[in-house]
């Protein structure tokens, strides 16, 4: 009989022990989880509206594409006036430059909500509107910009897609302090995840 009770003793100790251990394994677990906060930081980028998004970073035009998926010379009368630096600003406005750093164009810009246009218009010295331009945007993330670009627009059959990609390049005339300064630190957001297109060096 006693050792049918020690018996039924230990089965009952080791049961306490097991329902024990289960019931701290998932703390442990989650303790083990707990490093997840660098996928927090990345996930703060994709919260980021279309608008914001543009607004980041500095940008820089890196390649051209044709209909077919070609690659396009920059310097191609088809695409050269589409190239350079760009910086848009969080306030709606923007300032564009050659490659040479040269002033390009100025004015105001927007993204459609869904991040599916961008409009902007560009003004003289005085505040005039020169011109007003819609392009479709194809991809919009943290490190491309891309839009498409036709040469007649009653032909979608040809077309063109400006590649800009995430830059660190300072924009000029602002002695760093722009969103390009500091590897990015400079832009509201904070964000600096490191940048192409070494500009400045």
């Amino acid at each position: 009989m006693n050792i049918t009770r020690i018996s039924r003793r230990s089965v009952l100790t080791a049961s306490a022990i097991a329902i024990a251990a289960a019931s701290i394994l998932p703390t442990t677990a989650m303790a083990a989880e707990a490093p997840a906060a660098p996928a927090a930081a990345s996930a703060s980028w994709k919260n980021l509206t279309p608008s914001e998004t543009l607004a980041s970073t500095p940008w820089k035009t890196t390649s051209a594409l044709d209909q077919d998926g070609n690659r396009v010379a920059l310097d191609n009368a088809a695409v050269a006036s589409f190239v350079g630096w760009a910086y848009f600003k969080a306030d709606g406005t923007y300032t564009m430059y050659n490659l040479d750093d040269s002033p390009k164009l100025h004015g105001d810009w927007t993204v459609a909500p869904d991040g599916s246009e961008r409009w902007i218009n560009a003004k003289d010295a005085a505040g005039n509107v020169l011109f007003q331009r819609i392009v479709p945007i194809t991809q919009l993330d943290k490190n491309t910009f891309t839009y498409r670009v036709f040469p007649n627009a009653a032909d979608t059959s040809v077309y063109y897609d400006i590649v800009h990609t995430k830059t660190n390049h300072v924009e000029p005339g602002t002695d760093a302090k722009g969103p390009g300064a500091n590897n990015g630190q400079g832009n509201a957001n904070g964000h600096g995840n490191g940048h192409f297109n070494n500009g400045n060096a």
